[in-house]
């Protein structure tokens, strides 16, 4: 016969302000919940009822008489307690919210607070108490190769970070693993049973996108037939996983800094706001701090995303990583290609590390992935890796077949192509030549109606100036994809990253 211990203990909750009238209305809302609550006025109270007991949730005013809500934040992160705290904050306080959470809160309530949205992130701290703790390591953070000491601090913050509700925001270069990261975090949190929803923002066209993330009613405007969800309702109890954040326009920022202040979002033809419960990772190539210092992104939008941050380091500063990364690459090359024996000797390993890999991870894979196209035998060699010398001569115009063309720069009295001809304008009766200079290019004339002639000194940093903008809009159209830009222009990989380095195209 069962017996009372056969019962599950009820949820035990702590609820500190200094208010009564408040500290009365959260009580009642929990217990019309079922929950146990009970109640402090300030920071000496509340600590005496942690002593006295454990509980699931603590909401907790951030100013106390007798103190900050944070001390109780400390005091719980000193004594390791279980508790997950939820803070209140007064509105439009961004700065203690995000102090909060970088303390160690699960999550926040924005003052005056609506009931709807306590019972909503209650619930979210509640959701998977009783689900087994998730494994220290998941499949996303298997896959992130590498046991460096840059690789070993970002799972340990990943891990440290899934616990909570806190908004994460991941930077690093093109190919170092964002997007792997965000799955870890996910995978690592207690939402992992939830959905991962990953959005490329520079994907999407920018009148589609307060449709795509809000979403939309049906009839809402010509052409909705049916009634569309966003992306925020498409993530509830999950993870929503922002890809290139820094190319939001500063309108549709604006939109998205709404949804997360409030929680709530409201999709195009719709009247009232639908709360959401998503956990919001960012990622981005871009240096954001920059770009709030530009003008093209707003600040109140980078701090709310940048709670937390996480550094993707590039490969370059983990080439102690080579080793495990060539063996798990190849581990999926072998498979591709059906080739069991694949294998890299240790000269073609030593050629690694001596290449810059601009483009990380993601380069080294096409790298393998060539080399074992082109190899000879299973054995691949220092000589595999080495790139064509042909398709990776210097490009100095913009030429035929898909791509920009290597140039041999011209001697004195031979034919100039065709696409320098062009840029030469004739002259007028009455103008003198300006004499070639044997080793020098020669100035190009602009002229104009009523202008003095300008002079452009320097062909090739013309030229230089066409090329890269050509390049700069192939990455665009390839969204930041090396290998997509490299098909667009018609070069291999490694010719795209040979022009980006000679370049400098980093620098602008």
């Amino acid at each position: 016969m069962p017996t009372m211990h056969d019962h599950p203990s009820p949820i035990r909750m702590l609820v500190v302000d200094d208010e009564p009238d408040l500290r009365e209305l959260y009580v009642l809302t929990l217990l019309r919940e079922g929950w146990q609550a009970d109640e402090a006025g300030s920071v000496a109270q509340a600590l005496q009822c942690l002593a006295r007991h454990e509980y699931e949730v603590a909401i907790v005013d951030m100013r106390l008489p007798d103190g900050e809500g944070t001390d109780i934040l400390a005091w719980a992160q000193t004594q390791r307690r279980a508790e997950r705290i939820i803070m209140a904050t007064a509105y439009g306080s961004a700065a203690s919210a995000v102090q909060a959470l970088k303390l160690g809160a699960y999550d926040y309530l924005t003052k005056p607070v609506e009931l709807s949205q306590l019972r909503q992130v209650v619930r979210s701290a509640l959701g998977h108490r009783d689900a087994p703790a998730p494994l220290p390591t998941t499949a996303a953070l298997q896959a992130m190769v590498g046991e460096s000491a840059p690789m070993l601090a970002v799972k340990q913050t990943l891990r440290r970070c899934a616990r909570g509700m806190a908004p994460v925001l991941i930077q690093g270069e093109s190919g170092t693993g964002k997007e792997l990261a965000a799955r870890a975090l996910h995978e690592l949190s207690n939402r992992a049973g939830g959905p991962f929803v990953a959005v490329n923002c520079s994907a999407i066209p920018e009148h589609l996108l307060e449709a795509e993330f809000f979403g939309y009613r049906k009839g809402a405007f010509t052409g909705a037939t049916s009634a569309h969800e966003g992306f925020f309702a498409a993530a509830a109890g999950g993870t929503l996983f922002l890809d290139e954040i820094g190319e939001l326009p500063l309108s549709m920022q604006a939109k998205l800094l709404r949804a997360v202040q409030e929680r709530k979002v409201r999709a195009i033809g719709e009247t009232a706001e639908t709360p959401v419960d998503v956990r919001l990772v960012s990622a981005t190539h871009r240096d954001l701090q920059r770009c709030v210092y530009e003008g093209s992104f707003r600040q109140d939008l980078y701090y709310r995303l940048n709670v937390i941050a996480v550094t993707m380091p590039p490969l370059r500063e983990r080439l102690d990583d080579l080793p495990l990364l060539v063996d798990a690459l190849l581990a999926r090359i072998r498979h591709e290609h059906e080739r069991p024996g694949l294998r890299l000797d240790d000269a073609a390993l030593h050629r690694l590390r001596g290449l810059g890999f601009a483009g990380n991870v993601r380069e080294l894979e096409n790298l393998l992935h060539r080399a074992a196209t082109m190899a000879a035998s299973d054995r691949i060699g220092a000589q595999d890796l080495e790139p064509d010398a042909e398709r990776t001569a210097a490009p100095a115009y913009p030429g035929a077949q898909g791509g920009l063309q290597a140039q041999a720069p011209s001697q004195p009295g031979a034919q100039q192509p065709e696409q320098a001809q062009a840029l030469t304008p004739a002259r007028g009766a009455g103008q003198d030549a300006a004499p070639a200079v044997e080793g020098q290019p020669q100035a190009l004339a602009v002229t104009g109606a009523d202008a003095e002639d300008e002079e452009i000194e320097d062909l090739a940093a013309c030229l230089d100036d066409i090329e890269r903008d050509t390049l700069r809009q192939a990455l665009l159209e390839g969204q930041g994809d090396l290998e997509a830009a490299a098909r667009l222009l018609g070069l291999l990989p490694l010719q795209l990253q040979w022009r980006l380095r000679r370049l400098r195209f980093d620098e602008h």
